[in-house]
């Protein structure tokens, strides 16, 4: 991510969450650091506190983007990440390798190779945000 922010020019800030209790702070340190947008990243917490973040983030009118489409099928503005539907697939078969008598140790470690983007337009709108066709024509799946 530190690449890709001194690429684009992007100032990052990093605010953890790391409980229930923290993810209001978080959201008041973004906003008292006059944040343009933010980064969800796949935590325990931020998964148990997921309706409080869509919100904040909602309120605050900080565009966000999360790291699976549930996020954004729950009023989050977009996710990209790699898709779980291909993975658990991928896991049956590394599942009937194995009651076929494979060793997991034998077994190579994959990487995920299908990766969506969701958009989710009522927040886009909500949020005063055009979406470019460019990004549009991309997504694996639009929510109206």
């Amino acid at each position: 991510m530190e690449l890709a922010a001194r690429a684009f020019k992007v100032q990052l800030h990093y605010f953890d969450v790391v409980d229930p209790k923290t993810v209001d702070s978080a959201f008041s340190a973004a906003r008292k650091e006059r944040a343009d947008a933010v980064v969800v990243l796949t935590s325990v917490v931020t998964q148990t506190q997921r309706e409080k973040i869509i919100d904040l983030a909602g309120k605050n009118r900080l565009p966000t983007i999360y790291f699976t489409a549930e996020w954004v099928e729950a009023g989050g503005l977009l996710a990209y990440g790699a898709s779980f539907t291909d993975l658990f697939r991928r896991a049956a078969a590394y599942v009937d390798k194995i009651l076929k008598g494979a060793k997991p140790a034998d077994l190579p470690i994959e990487q995920p190779t299908k990766f969506e983007l969701v958009i989710n337009m009522k927040t886009a709108k909500a949020l005063g945000l055009t979406i470019p066709q460019s990004v549009l024509g991309r997504a694996d799946r639009i929510i109206e």
